[in-house]
């Protein structure tokens, strides 16, 4: 048995954005509404880009003096 990791996936949906990153579906919901968030949507599916996300997570940090 490998004992390597599996590569992360690049696209996640809702569910896997709350597992990963712990952004609830009631906040994400809010998030995408105002825009705040980056996010695709292919049809009725809604999809978060990893990188995306990780950049905006940069983007927005808050520094605590």
């Amino acid at each position: 048995m490998s004992s390597e990791t599996a590569p992360l996936k690049r696209w996640l949906t809702p569910n896997e954005l709350f597992k990963e990153y712990g952004f609830s579906t009631s906040n994400q919901d809010k998030l995408r509404s105002n825009r705040k968030i980056p996010f695709s949507k292919v049809g009725r599916y809604i999809r978060y880009d990893r990188l995306e996300i990780d950049k905006w997570l940069v983007n927005n940090k808050v520094e605590v003096d």
